[in-house]
């Protein structure tokens, strides 16, 4: 079995997904080239952001289609990381709001990959 799992964003601009990951995150990728970017969450998921041209087989499919989900500790938490994030120039789809599951908010990154940050209402 692998140490570490990946997941793999397909992005247009590795430098500026890069920087915009590095502000999100307030650290820097452990890897960056010009082609590939990696971040190690505090989670042990490595997040990398490889530049779409150039990748066999090509994507086939468009940013926006899948979500990648921050899970947080309490509903308060959401509504600071939305602040934070915003502050940071982060693009938001859903402001931060209360769903059956949950306090979540969506923010985009700079190819529409979805982010979203939630926490678990307790007894759920």
């Amino acid at each position: 079995m692998t140490e570490t799992n990946t997941l793999l964003l397909f992005v247009r601009d590795t430098k500026a997904s890069a920087d915009f990951y590095t502000r999100l995150l307030g650290y820097e990728p452990l890897e960056a080239s010009p082609g590939f970017a990696l971040f190690l969450l505090p989670s042990g998921l490595a997040l990398g952001l490889w530049k779409r041209q150039g990748v066999e087989p090509a994507p086939t499919a468009e940013a926006g289609c899948s979500e990648l989900g921050f899970k947080l500790a309490e509903p308060a938490a959401v509504d600071e990381t939305y602040a934070d994030w915003l502050a940071k120039g982060a693009t938001i789809a859903l402001a931060p709001t209360d769903l059956d599951f949950g306090r979540t908010f969506v923010a985009l990154d700079p190819d529409g990959h979805r982010l979203r940050v939630y926490a678990v209402f307790e007894g759920m």
